[in-house]
């Protein structure tokens, strides 16, 4: 897997990407995403700001993912376990479903992990589905903590956290 920052021209693939990731999901009743989150304009942003990430494999985008520091209000009713450390937010980290159940998502999260790491960042922070218990596995076995959650549009989202 080679990880790159993603460019405006990997828009269309990324679209197609999370559309595919919706429609599996929807199959296995977890309705987290759809046409109103995230969006096209989600990721172009993300582009510009240079925070949207792409893993490519066999040429194909397979999995994509956000870094940064931005969170919604909801992220106040976490109980941070390190609220004073250097912190980054995992957001919209989505395997092509063509590309699941092969370790990719275990696999980015390390790389992602490596590369904060590297930059002195020493916390991680995301958000997750509770609904989702393929996402909820992940992080909870690579180590993440639930520290609070956050009721949105589509549900409950807990919120979760690890020290690197």
């Amino acid at each position: 897997m080679v990880y790159r920052l993603a460019e405006e021209s990997d828009i269309d693939d990324i679209c197609k990407l999370i559309k595919a990731a919706i429609c599996s999901m929807e199959k296995q009743g977890i309705f987290q995403w759809d046409d109103i989150y995230p969006t096209r304009e989600d990721f172009l942003t993300d582009i510009q700001k240079q925070q949207l990430y792409v893993g490519v494999l066999d040429d194909d985008i397979a999995v994509v993912y956000t870094v940064n520091e931005e969170c919604d209000k909801a992220y106040e009713n976490g109980s941070w376990k390190y609220p004073d450390r250097k912190y980054r937010i995992i957001h919209r980290l989505c395997v092509d479903p063509i590309y699941q159940n092969r370790g990719i998502a275990k696999d980015t999260l390390s790389h992602i992990e490596k590369e904060l790491h590297k930059q002195n960042v020493e916390v991680i922070r995301l958000d997750v589905f509770s609904k989702n218990p393929f996402a909820l596995s992940l992080y909870r076995n690579a180590g993440y903590d639930e520290v609070g959650f956050a009721d949105w549009r589509k549900g409950r989202f807990y919120l979760m956290e690890k020290l690197l």
